[in-house]
């Protein structure tokens, strides 16, 4: 009976493990942002929350030419270099 004890524990603690292990390469893919050619891309929603904006501001934003982007299909990506180099480029310091 002790053995099977032991041996019960031993698979729940294999299974916790399990469960973690998997929890953290969830979360690992859910951040993953594979790169093309040196470079990342960004969905919208990715941009929009990276500048703290609306979808309607980004598309003003595309309308007025402030930033560049990519269509493909239906579908607008953008490249995380240009959004940095924005930034970069409009970046104010403070007056002391």
């Amino acid at each position: 009976m002790d053995l099977w004890t032991n041996e019960n524990k031993e698979i729940n603690a294999h299974q916790k493990m399990l469960s973690q292990l998997r929890e953290c390469i969830e979360e690992i893919l859910k951040n993953y942002r594979p790169v093309m050619n040196g470079e990342i891309y960004l969905s919208g929603e990715e941009v929009c929350e990276m500048l703290h904006i609306s979808k309607r501001t980004l598309q003003q934003y595309r309308d007025d030419s402030l930033l560049p982007y990519i269509r493909i299909g239906g579908k607008i990506i953008y490249k995380e270099s240009d959004i940095l180099s924005i930034l970069e480029e409009n970046y104010r310091n403070a007056k002391n």
